[in-house]
């Protein structure tokens, strides 16, 4: 069973610019259902185990977004059910970026110095994802757990339904024993070229990797240590450290000052979990999703994910197949295939299919 969640919650907020920014990420956007996508990844960690723990790792200039955003969540649960929510919930900011690999094993140490007589289950989610539904992903989640308690380091996978060069491929060997839809994997790839991206779509056994992981966390400490000993050393000071002092924001603990911390991620390297751990360890497993999963990572998937437009008004003459996203009315003529967003007095107009672009520009209009 899945003991505790850890949900990373940090970002710079390029991609999906200007609707989302360094200071306002684009975890805490939302579609059309009013709640934003740091939100979905809270209900779905409470979904899986609402006994369990759940650690959010973020930026400290991010600390009170999450709050109000965990807080704006509980206040559709019953009075019993927030109050259990909210004590469940621990919110940990970083003294600075360090990519997932560093923020993975802060939360884990966090989750052990809490419960030192189990060895905990955990699970890893992003804040910026679209899973749905629920409950096939709490069913997954269990399958996840009994590999997990098996000793494996474990992806989901995603069935792929196109040959996108966007995400991360896994290829998945033989069936693991007695676990239903798990598999060994073979090797991870990078995003590959179009025509890579096809054979892997036509070859049957290579898997989106959904960036959401399980393992228990000694086993975790264990890869860490042999197969990253540089950050498995840096965080000797953390292992050492008694728990640390929290504070409370309405009803929910935050770690914002940890001495130990802020000596372990003064020297220890920004590096990604996939990298640093899964790409090396040789106790990877998969379980094939059975839920629909998205990375809401460009404005063409955005998009495609919206019901419609999202501003006061849109008027198109002679144009078809454009998205709006914007505070102000917009009217579009002779034009098509566009996305126009005019969110925090900037505006970005861009063709679909060019997603891949907007983080240099969100870059250069940062730096102008």
């Amino acid at each position: 069973m899945i003991t505790d969640t850890i949900i990373l919650a940090g970002g710079f907020g390029e991609r999906l610019w200007p609707a989302s920014s360094p200071a306002l990420p684009k975890q805490f956007m939302t579609l059309h259902d009013g709640c934003s996508f740091f939100q979905a990844s809270l209900y779905r960690a409470w979904s899986v185990n609402k006994n369990g723990t759940i650690t959010v790792v973020t930026r400290k200039d991010l600390v009170a977004t999450c709050v109000e955003h965990c807080t704006s969540l509980a206040r559709q649960f019953s009075a019993v059910e927030r109050e259990h929510f909210l004590q469940a919930l621990c919110i940990v900011a970083e003294p600075c970026p360090r990519h997932t690999a560093p923020a993975i094993l802060l939360a884990t140490y966090l989750v052990q110095k809490k419960h030192p007589e189990t060895n905990r289950t955990v699970l890893v989610l992003t804040s910026d994802h679209v899973i749905e539904p629920v409950e096939a992903f709490v069913a997954d989640c269990q399958k996840a757990a009994a590999a997990a308690e098996s000793g494996f380091l474990v992806c989901f996978a995603i069935p792929p339904t196109e040959p996108s060069t966007g995400y991360g491929y896994i290829k998945t060997g033989e069936p693991l024993f007695n676990l239903q839809h798990t598999f060994l994997i073979d090797y991870f790839k990078e995003k590959p070229d179009a025509h890579t991206a096809a054979q892997y779509l036509a070859a049957g056994n290579f898997w989106w990797n959904s960036g959401t992981f399980a393992f228990t966390a000694k086993d975790f400490d264990a890869n860490v240590q042999l197969y990253a000993p540089n950050i498995y050393a840096s965080f000797e000071a953390i292992r050492r450290a008694a728990v640390p002092v929290v504070q409370e924001y309405e009803g929910i603990s935050v770690v914002e000052t940890w001495p130990e911390m802020e000596t372990v991620y003064s020297v220890v390297p920004a590096v990604a979990v996939d990298v640093a751990i899964m790409e090396k360890t040789n106790r990877a497993c998969a379980v094939r999703a059975s839920f629909h999963w998205t990375d809401v990572g460009s404005w063409d998937t955005f998009s495609s994910l919206a019901s419609s437009h999202s501003a006061p008004r849109v008027v198109q003459i002679e144009s078809t197949e454009n998205f709006v996203y914007s505070d102000i009315p917009v009217a579009l003529c002779g034009v098509d295939n566009l996305v126009v967003v005019v969110k925090n007095n900037n505006v970005l107009v861009m063709k679909k299919g060019a997603g891949a672009l907007v983080r240099e520009a969100a870059q250069k209009m940062q730096l102008s």
